[in-house]
């Protein structure tokens, strides 16, 4: 994972690669994952960093969908119940067992989501976390004890999957590479290249940390896998490409833990806008969200708006004993879901379906939209598989349904800040005893500290600082001012790890500031 030596090689490499994988989000490295696993030259290109769009941005839920199954849509919650077990199983010190309460007004409430969960259990079959039930009134107040205690009859448990996404994104990054594969941040695609056939066969890049200076790539296929951008790359192979994305935007509220305290989450199971809202512990935080808006315009860092906040605020302060205020929020943030477009005009894009599609261009460019992390693994062994069928490449068997991701052990405390390592808390720890100097606190509250920056810059290619304080570690989405707080600081222990001068560090802190505004609720 050491960039500038992987960027150097590149430069002089001239075989063709198997495949290429254009975008570092969780399709992206599933895919590429899935290729190298299968004996495939690989490598992975990501025009800025892992997971820095749509993927670092979700409700953190390894989950069927409770929703798609009041929907209907039992093929994907059955797909997406197999997949949270085996994702459970692969990366035991990233995905755990939270139990989740939807509370309960009346009779028919409690018999309705009872029978509901049930069928919700049966479908996830042998992989299922835990029996879902219904629970007495003061059953529910004893998980949700901040629960509003007016007219609740009862509730109904049952049990899901909680991760922590762009964690799990550095894991499959690590993992392609101890598999023998090739991942790049920061190496933006500027053209496709294609053979005398009109075949792609090759890309342009450039190396947006070094100068912008190009590199020519030679290839015998091309995965896109960039989300809400992939009309994007569509549109560099064919100006006249239909769009293929429906962006939809959801806002997630951070709280102080106070407000849901306890390791149980809250489900609404049905909010004034028709959707379902989470308010789910997290990091020792409490994240509420999530909003469905359809938006026209993509970009890196969309903002929330106004009208949702208002209505995230409005419809926590209906159930909780404690209504959340604009100043009770830490950090806000939104993500772009990128939606197979419905081929009719006027659908709502919650009911547009969240399973994934595969496009096969007249180029042979294979492109993957839709899909959410939960389903991952099985959209990369399905885009491989394609892949092998439209190129006619002999059929291969996918290695990924129990291949442990980098950093995997079972034996996780969930108590320790620093669980999300994983089995390379021993190396962090090793680092710490080598250069006692290291152990220096950046942030007491958030146990972060200064070993945690050179271990993001040495083992998990963490080039700016927004790359360690936003995915690395999670303290822009956990707490915007804390990590406008400690930027400064941070930004000066990456300058002497990457041999850079105050001219960078100046403009590192100019820059993260201006994102991290966008955190901030004024």
């Amino acid at each position: 994972m050491n960039r500038e030596m992987l960027v150097a090689s590149l430069k002089k490499d001239l075989e063709p690669w198997d495949i290429i994988v254009i975008g570092g989000g969780a399709t992206g490295l599933g895919a590429a994952l899935e290729a190298v696993t299968r004996g495939y030259r690989t490598l992975l290109l990501e025009q800025v960093d892992f997971a820095k769009s749509t993927s670092s941005k979700s409700t953190k839920l390894v989950h069927g969908g409770v929703r798609y199954l009041a929907q209907g849509d039992v093929s994907l919650v059955r797909e997406a119940s197999v997949e949270r077990g085996l994702l459970a199983a692969n990366a035991p010190h990233l995905v755990r067992n939270l139990a989740f309460v939807i509370p309960t007004f009346n009779f028919w409430e409690n018999l309705k989501y009872t029978i509901g969960l049930k069928m919700y259990d049966w479908l996830a079959g042998r992989l299922s976390l835990g029996k879902s039930t219904h629970i007495s009134r003061s059953a529910t107040l004893a998980r949700l004890s901040t629960l509003k205690q007016e007219h609740l009859a009862g509730g109904v448990l049952y049990h899901d999957g909680q991760f922590d996404d762009s964690r799990l994104a550095i894991n499959l990054a690590q993992s392609i590479s101890d598999n023998g594969g090739t991942v790049l941040n920061y190496m933006r695609v500027t053209g496709l290249r294609k053979d005398g056939f009109g075949n792609i066969s090759g890309l342009t890049v450039k190396d947006t940390l070094g100068g912008g200076e190009e590199i020519y790539l030679n290839t015998r296929a091309v995965i896109n896998a960039t989300g809400v951008f992939a009309d994007d790359v569509l549109e560099m192979d064919n100006p006249a490409a239909p769009k293929s994305i429906a962006a939809s935007q959801g806002v997630h509220l951070v709280l102080d833990s106070d407000f849901l305290p306890g390791h149980n989450a809250l489900m609404i199971p049905s909010t004034s806008d028709g959707r379902v809202l989470f308010i789910v512990p997290w990091h020792n935080k409490v994240v509420m969200g999530t909003t469905d808006t359809p938006v026209k315009h993509i970009s890196l860092e969309p903002r929330a708006l106004e009208e949702e906040i208002a209505f995230i605020l409005r419809t926590a302060g209906q159930y909780l004993s404690r209504a959340p205020q604009r100043s009770d929020v830490r950090s806000v943030w939104a993500g772009l879901r990128p939606l197979a477009a419905a081929r009719a005009e006027g659908h709502k894009t919650k009911e547009i379906s969240r399973s994934h599609k595969i496009i096969v261009s007249k180029s042979n460019l294979i492109t993957i939209i839709g899909g959410k992390w939960t389903t991952y693994r099985r959209m990369a062994e399905d885009v491989i598989h394609k892949l092998e069928v439209v190129l006619k490449w002999k059929e291969t068997v996918s290695a990924t349904p129990h291949l442990k991701i980098h950093g995997a052990t079972d034996k996780v405390n969930w108590e320790d800040p620093w669980y999300f390592y994983g089995s390379d808390v021993l190396h962090l720890h090793q680092m710490v005893a080598r250069q006692p100097d290291l152990q220096e606190e950046l942030s007491r509250e958030y146990h972060i500290i200064k070993a945690q920056v050179v271990w993001a810059v040495k083992e998990e290619m963490a080039r700016n600082i927004e790359d360690f304080l936003a995915r690395r570690t999670r303290l822009l989405f956990l707490d915007a001012k804390e990590a406008l707080r400690i930027a400064p600081a941070v930004a000066r222990i990456m300058a002497e790890e990457l041999h850079k001068d105050e001219h960078w560090v100046a403009t590192q802190i100019s820059s993260f500031a201006e994102e991290a505004n966008g955190y901030l609720l004024k």
